[in-house]
């Protein structure tokens, strides 16, 4: 087993991952809002005390808060953080107003929120382009060459040189295709169709359930069927730019559909609430990704943006998501939620979001080892 990396180390590694990828998101908000005429109070990195800061041109301030779990743009019109609409009655005159956040149309406000979370996606996309370019992308015929020890697919039916074309549905391409319908799945049964001897057969696999432990001590549960692809028979072929963005974008998705598996399993109780982590958790990943190399580190990175990206998503209001299930009721009714009905669910949403960061933080206090994890 690898030695947990040092506190300054894993302080350092957490800084770096979390830092930028606050910047980015608020970035998003920001440029967007300036594109359409929207004046920025604030732009800060942290909530809470402010650190240290200064204000530019435009008079927006720019600053570094007590907390560095987050960030916010706070524009013209708004009456915190969160983005609540200051109450009507300000007494501004109409090139004010035209610079205020809530006075813009629907589609700008919607665009704008949105951009946080899209930039989050895009940098990830821009990442696994990067990698793809210099790294080329790993391609191997779908044919089952091995089965591993008590293995669930030769167990249901598989065979050697089964060619495997789809699994629940999906068509398979490659043999790399293969697991983002198995390892999020422990315990569900799906169905795996092959190709035999010109037959087409679809067997039903139940996913066996594996505890894995990576090299610092971590603990993950994942689905196996048992099956390989056998020796030699990954290829790493290059890619052009256009091929590059393209899988960039696959891989983006397919990481954000496996958040939304493992949510949905949460809520149907496959999984257990003790699985979410929080900040403390992603600061002891980042520590030990940084000790393992660059390679690593920044793959890691593009998993937390895409992270950042689909939890900001979620129609929960003070979240980006929660402000467009907002702007989807105003399109529909073609007003907006009256003033007082915003405020209470934005104060719900933030009670909501508190309590699960106290959640999750409970969670990763018990896995530290000193508390018995």
């Amino acid at each position: 087993m690898t030695a947990s990396p040092s506190i300054l180390t894993t302080i350092l590694a957490f800084a770096l991952v979390l830092g930028p990828l606050i910047v980015i998101h608020e970035l998003g908000h920001y440029l967007v809002g300036r594109w359409f005429g929207v004046k920025a109070d604030a732009f800060s990195v942290g909530f809470g005390k402010e650190l240290f800061g200064r204000t530019d041109r435009r008079g927006t301030r720019w600053k570094l808060c007590a907390l560095p779990l987050g960030g916010y743009v706070q524009f013209a019109g708004d009456m915190n953080a969160t983005s609540t609409p200051a109450r009507a009655g300000d007494g501004l005159s109409e090139a004010e107003r035209s610079r205020q956040f809530h006075h813009k149309p629907l589609w700008q406000r919607a665009l704008i929120v949105l951009a946080g979370p899209m930039t989050n996606l895009l940098f990830a996309v821009a990442i696994f382009t990067a990698f793809n370019l210099a790294l080329g992308k790993a391609v191997a015929v779908p044919d089952v060459a091995t089965f591993t020890e008590n293995s669930a697919a030769q167990e249901a039916g598989l065979e050697i040189g089964d060619r495997i074309v789809a699994v629940d549905g999906h068509a398979i391409d490659s043999f790399t295709d293969i697991p983002q319908y198995v390892v999020p799945y422990p315990g569900r049964t799906i169905d795996v169709t092959v190709s035999r001897g010109g037959e087409t057969l679809a067997i039903p696999v139940r996913i066996a359930e594996e505890l894995e432990t990576d090299r610092f001590g971590n603990e993950a549960r994942v689905g196996r069927i048992g099956i390989g692809a056998g020796s030699g028979a990954v290829e790493v072929t290059k890619v052009g730019p256009v091929e590059a963005v393209t899988l960039g974008f696959e891989q983006s998705f397919d990481i954000m559909r496996m958040m939304a598996a493992g949510i949905g399993q949460i809520i149907t109780g496959e999984r257990s609430v003790k699985e979410l982590g929080g900040p403390i958790k992603i600061a002891k990943y980042s520590g030990e990704q940084f000790t393992l190399g660059w390679l690593q580190f920044v793959s890691f990175v593009a998993l937390i943006s895409i992270n950042l990206a689909f939890i900001n998503l979620l129609p929960i209001p003070a979240l980006d998501g929660g402000h467009l299930a907002f702007y989807a009721a105003e399109a529909v009714r073609r007003k907006p939620l009256d003033q007082r009905s915003q405020e209470w669910a934005v104060r719900t949403g933030v009670a909501l979001v508190l309590a699960l960061m106290l959640l999750v933080t409970i969670n990763d206090l018990a896995a530290l080892p000193f508390f018995g994890g």
